[in-house]
């Protein structure tokens, strides 16, 4: 879709797809296995195709400075890796499931059938593009969905390749991007689609939902939120610090779980400063951070000054700077920051970072950080730092989140044995792996009389019939 069209032409055109692939739908609904496996194995070839990926790595440098070993890890490896296991299990998950019958309902055999919900609307973010538009669409095309991908216009360097991939790889009526501004996004909401998959924000998440909800339609929201890590007094502080720089250097923190605060054991406030200040000199051994070419960019300048008014509004609050560096406007620079004496009445404690500044908060006792994290509203994932096993089990038994990782970081999305989502205020519902397959999908409940007509459940109603009622009721159901 041309990018540059007026509103009423940017409703005509998403309308006009959206049609087309309404009409397409039933046909891929009734695809067999193999032929959705013949689609992701397109898309496979494609990517593992080093010469037409190039326009990937060039794109993402465009819009972040993004280093092309960050490209492969956390944009190329995690969609194969998708790819691979869905191709695998397809034809398993497709088949029907037969499912037990009560006695009450004596002579009806009863299964589950997969089916497509339909035309699938995805709207991927700019923090991740390829990933986050990708990983969804392998699940859509798994469960036989026609889709209408919105990619971020934010990272439109990006969202431009993503286009191009998709029409060299699907026909319009199967898979079609519509690029644009909030423009193209609004008209794609007010059409009636079958299922909303959105990754963004917990407040765009609910105007997605809201728009959903005129046309009843159901929704995937991949929010995001403030994924603490707490750290005890047993943990592995040298190990647990290199990860954590790590996690929160991938994409420089632009991340929906990227550690966003970390709670410390009173105790280790010192040493964990220390060993995180080591440990990005270990992962970064340059002079000059901003020289080094293993780390990314904001994205932009909004981004930019965002982050630089949380860091201040800190800082005026009383917050210290423990560790941080020059900031660079032009050059979009923010460097790791850590943060001490930070409280709840900042706002870095109040909105998601997506940066790469730590805010540090110390705690005596476990029960005192767990309500700390029960303060917040459910994160997306929560890391546990600890060798005490009591420890880690009383903060799952005592927390809700998404996910939870424990002596480690950003692992949460690359198993698609376990799927991948939020809760409540981080996300509804989940999607990688065979969570994706029935989140696109619709299982259907089959019920099919064989035998014995239960004539008693009939009127007239006897006293007879009563007494028979009232012993299968009470005895068989």
């Amino acid at each position: 879709m041309e990018t540059n069209l007026t509103e009423e032409a940017i409703q005509a055109e998403v309308a006009g797809i959206f049609e087309l692939q309404q009409r397409h739908a039933p046909k891929l609904n009734r695809s067999a296995s193999r032929e959705r496996i013949q689609r992701l194995r397109r898309l496979e070839e494609y990517i593992l195709n080093e010469a037409k990926m190039e326009g990937l790595f060039q794109a993402m440098y465009k819009d972040f400075r993004k280093p092309k070993a960050e490209v492969l890890l956390s944009e190329i490896a995690v969609v194969l890796q998708h790819l691979r296991h869905t191709r695998k299990h397809l034809r398993r998950w497709m088949q029907p499931r037969r499912a037990a019958t009560p006695l009450m309902l004596f002579g009806v055999s009863s299964s589950v059938q997969y089916e497509a919900k339909g035309t699938c609307l995805i709207l991927s973010p700019w923090n991740y593009p390829f990933n986050l538009t990708f990983s969804p669409l392998v699940d859509a095309l798994a469960a036989g969905n026609t889709v209408i991908i919105k990619p971020s216009e934010i990272s439109s360097h990006t969202s431009r390749f993503i286009r191009k991939v998709v029409e060299d790889l699907f026909p319009t009526e199967e898979v079609a991007v519509v690029e644009g501004d909030v423009h193209a996004a609004q008209a794609l909401l007010e059409l009636p689609f079958d299922h909303i998959f959105f990754t963004g924000s917990p407040q765009v998440g609910k105007i997605v939902m809201a728009a959903a909800a005129k046309n009843l339609t159901s929704v995937t929201l991949e929010l995001g939120g403030k994924s603490p890590a707490l750290v005890d007094d047993t943990a592995d502080l040298p190990s647990l610090a290199l990860r954590m720089v790590w996690g929160k250097g991938l994409n420089v923190g632009q991340s929906c779980i990227a550690p966003d605060y970390v709670l410390v054991q009173e105790s280790q406030k010192e040493a964990f400063v220390e060993a995180y200040q080591q440990a990005i000199r270990t992962l970064y051994p340059v002079e000059d951070l901003a020289q080094s070419p293993d780390y990314a960019r904001i994205i932009n300048q909004r981004n930019f000054q965002r982050l630089r008014r949380l860091y201040e509004d800190a800082l005026a609050k009383g917050a210290k700077e423990a560790l941080g560096g020059t900031w660079n406007e032009n050059d979009l620079f923010v460097p790791f920051t850590l943060l001490t004496d930070v409280h709840p009445e900042m706002e870095i404690m109040e909105e998601e970072i997506f940066g790469p500044l730590v805010p540090v908060v110390t705690f005596r006792h476990v029960q005192e950080a767990v309500e700390i994290i029960n303060r917040q509203p459910k994160p997306l994932t929560l890391y546990i730092g600890s060798k005490d096993r009591k420890f880690t089990e009383f903060v799952l038994e005592h927390t809700s989140s998404g996910s939870v990782v424990v002596n480690d970081f950003m692992l949460s999305f690359g198993n698609p044995e376990l799927g991948f989502g939020g809760v409540n205020n981080s996300g509804i519902g989940r999607y990688m792996g065979h969570a994706g397959f029935l989140e696109f999908s619709n299982p259907k409940p089959v019920l099919r009389r064989r035998f014995f007509d239960f004539s008693v459940a009939y009127p007239p109603y006897t006293n007879a019939k009563l007494k028979l009622l009232r012993f299968v009721g009470r005895w068989l159901a």
